[in-house]
């Protein structure tokens, strides 16, 4: 379930995936978020993958956003449009 993707391209050929530019990574226990520009149409998302629970969800900006607040927090995000992400992995970790 890997995002991240250093290389666009594979032996000087351009794939598939150098249609989107990573403008930021993070991974941090099983949790990986990558803040994406699609340049074709000029979309900015951050896509979220979860090894431990088995999610994957991306979430598309619009004007009013803030691409690097929402690439801090994505969960919190998720959660004010409704979407019903990071509930099992709630339940992955041990009360205190």
């Amino acid at each position: 379930m890997k995002l991240h993707t250093p290389n666009d391209r594979e032996d000087g050929v351009m794939t598939a995936s150098s249609a989107t530019r990573e403008l930021a990574y993070r991974a941090n226990d099983g949790v990986e978020v990558a803040l994406l520009w699609y340049p074709s149409n000029d979309v900015v998302s951050v896509r979220v993958a979860d090894a431990r629970a088995g999610e994957t969800f991306e979430l598309v900006l619009g004007d009013g956003d803030r691409p690097l607040d929402v690439f801090q927090h994505p969960y919190a995000y998720a959660a004010l449009r409704g979407l019903d992400v990071g509930s099992t992995r709630a339940e992955l970790v041990p009360a205190a």
